[in-house]
């Protein structure tokens, strides 16, 4: 058996590299290959790129495959402190990572559209890079209708975790209210798709904030073991 002080400090580790291959995804390939508004450099980048596209994809599948065995390992630590709550937690977590696997595939549609030559043949220019864009604004409204359980899994989490003590309250108040902002970032984004305000736009700095500081904390300090903390 493993103390809660390893467990904590392995979930920590895979929550790293979780945070590693998202970063690289989105700021290292998408952020460098889509251009706003310029359909046709964005067009020439994923094109001359397919490589570091594909690398980008990949460190997508990564990212999600991480989030399933951190939240795995939490799972198996959270249980005894409250069984039902772990299990919601490690049940949202499923349906977001299958969500953001199979969300992934309009991604690399349009890189399928622009490299394959039964529709680089059959679709002119314009239309290429038209469905191209469509698939990658697809991917990222799915992004954000995973978002729903990606934000929801938080607060089970920050609750077990505020209650208990296995970590610091004041990160389980963050997760709480990370899973709060990010299921209103969710309707914000589908239903007032023309409000612009800079508030909205860093609504989920408390999601944030609450996992790089579990992260943090997992890494460097573990969990506590069970003889020093409540029961939820």
């Amino acid at each position: 058996m493993y103390s809660n002080k390893k467990l904590g400090r392995l979930a920590g580790l895979i929550f790293l590299i979780l945070a590693i291959t998202g970063i690289f995804a989105e700021f290292f390939v998408r952020q460098k290959l889509y251009v706003p508004g310029d359909l046709a450099a964005t067009y020439t980048n994923i094109t001359e790129n397919q490589w570091l596209f594909r690398l980008g994809f990949v460190s997508d599948l990564l990212m999600s495959t991480s989030f399933f065995f951190y939240v795995f390992v939490m799972y198996t630590v959270f249980k005894k402190i409250n069984k039902n709550l772990s299990l919601l937690m490690l049940l949202l977590t499923v349906i977001s990572v299958a969500m953001f696997c199979q969300n992934a595939l309009n991604q690399f549609a349009g890189l399928k559209l622009l490299t394959t030559d039964y529709y680089v043949g059959a679709l002119n220019y314009e239309q290429l890079q038209s469905l191209s864009t469509f698939f990658t604004n697809i991917h990222m409204d799915g992004y954000l209708v995973n978002q729903i359980f990606y934000g929801l899994y938080m607060f089970p989490l920050g609750y077990m975790i505020f209650k208990s003590g296995l970590a610091p309250k004041v990160i389980g108040v963050f997760l709480m209210l990370g899973a709060i902002v990010d299921i209103i970032d969710f309707i914000v984004y589908f239903l007032y798709p023309n409000i612009n305000s800079v508030f909205l736009q860093n609504i989920t700095i408390p999601a944030d904030i609450g996992e790089i500081s579990l992260c943090l904390w997992l890494l460097f300090m573990g969990l506590k073991n069970y003889d020093a903390i409540e029961n939820v």
